[in-house]
């Protein structure tokens, strides 16, 4: 039987090469930045990396020193067995670590708010502006001020500003484009955004970077950066299509929820507002325990009387009837009759009665209309 440690030996270089074989395939793209936002995300990725070897590497390479230093067979090494306490190794220890967690919260502080996603970037040129729309499982851009909208593709011009309008019709997804920057979430009932640029022209892959069903993996789109007049000719070319992304266009394209690669798809012409629309559309569901407003408009009077609670109403009566009691009383003391009068004073005392109630009447009327 081969010895594990023999085993090992021959099977490390294969593994090696094997790695480096596969790894020839993969697209590196967030280290081949075309844009300055990721640029600077490239740049801010290696500064921290550097920054943190800086305690890895001396520890990894302390570790192997001390270890052959002070192996079993070192008959040389000085044994001191009593040891614990050395001011100049803490001092190392933790004033090291200390400057580079410093020196990294200047730089995460700084980074944060200067590669915002929401943060639109300076330039001379016009900025492109983009609602991307995920649905299950393809992206759908419309472009508000050209008018037009296309299925799983974008071009725009090199250098040119894109301010990203993102939401979604279904699950949450993210939209990232590796090669031009940062990733942000699209959820249904809200609007994200995110500010990317080309400086470089060519074509970039996009995709959803956050699992959401059967046909996440196919959920994929291209980005191409061109220039101006490539970017007018392909306008021209969308708007000579002659569908129409309206609310019933809109419907039946995220009912087809496709679980192959949708093909890309050009809609001449879009209904204004859409974008709203369908956060709008989504936008009773994040209300507190999925309540929705019906739209409904009660009225004044309606209103007073459905917020009065039964036992509220109980009170009510009894006070009106106590009032109404006490009305009758007073009427009687006020006009009292002789006993050979009685019949006439029993009229009179109910008309009496009667009249004095009404103003009891109106006023706990009046007192309720207040208080709703």
């Amino acid at each position: 039987m081969i010895p594990l440690k023999t085993l090992g030996r021959f099977l490390r270089p294969g593994l090696i090469v094997a790695m480096a074989v596969m790894m020839t395939g993969c697209d590196w793209a967030l280290f081949d930045p075309k844009g300055q936002i990721a640029r600077d995300e490239l740049t801010l990725l290696i500064t921290c990396t550097v920054l943190m070897l800086l305690v890895v590497i001396p520890v990894i390479v302390l570790t192997l020193v001390f270890a052959w230093k002070y192996r079993a067979s070192n008959i040389k090494a000085r044994y001191e067995p009593n040891w614990s306490h050395s001011t100049a190794i803490e001092v190392v220890v933790w004033s090291i670590p200390c400057m580079i967690i410093l020196v990294l919260a200047v730089l995460t502080w700084r980074s944060s708010h200067a590669l915002d996603p929401y943060k639109p970037l300076e330039s001379d040129t016009k900025p492109v502006v983009i609602e991307a729309i995920s649905l299950d499982w393809k992206w759908l851009f419309v472009y508000p001020e050209e008018n037009i909208a296309v299925v799983n593709e974008l071009t725009f011009p090199v250098d040119a500003p894109l301010n990203f309008k993102i939401t979604a019709d279904t699950v949450m997804n993210a939209f990232f484009i590796p090669h031009l920057g940062s990733m942000i979430y699209s959820m249904a009932g809200m609007e994200t955004k995110l500010h990317l640029v080309a400086n470089e022209a060519g074509s970039y892959e996009g995709l959803s970077s956050h699992y959401s069903g059967a046909g996440f993996s196919k959920m994929h789109f291209t980005a191409y950066a061109v220039s101006n007049e490539e970017y007018q000719a392909w306008l021209a070319k969308v708007r000579g299509d002659a569908k129409v992304l309206d609310q019933k266009s809109f419907a039946e394209l995220g009912a087809e929820k496709n679980h192959d690669w949708y093909p890309v798809t050009y809609y001449g012409s879009t209904e204004k507002g859409l974008f709203d629309t369908i956060i709008a559309k989504h936008a009773g569901e994040n209300h507190h325990f999925g309540m929705k407003h019906d739209g409904k408009k009660m009225s004044h009077e309606g209103a007073g009387h459905e917020a009065m609670q039964p036992e509220a109403m109980d009170h009510a009566a009894m006070d009106h009837a106590a009032m109404g009691h006490e009305a009758t009383d007073h009427a009687g003391m006020s006009h009292s009759a002789p006993a050979a009068a009685a019949p006439a004073a029993a009229e009179a005392d109910g008309h009496a009665g009667h009249t004095a109630n009404e103003p009891a009447e109106a006023a706990h009327a009046g007192h309720g209309t207040s208080g709703e």
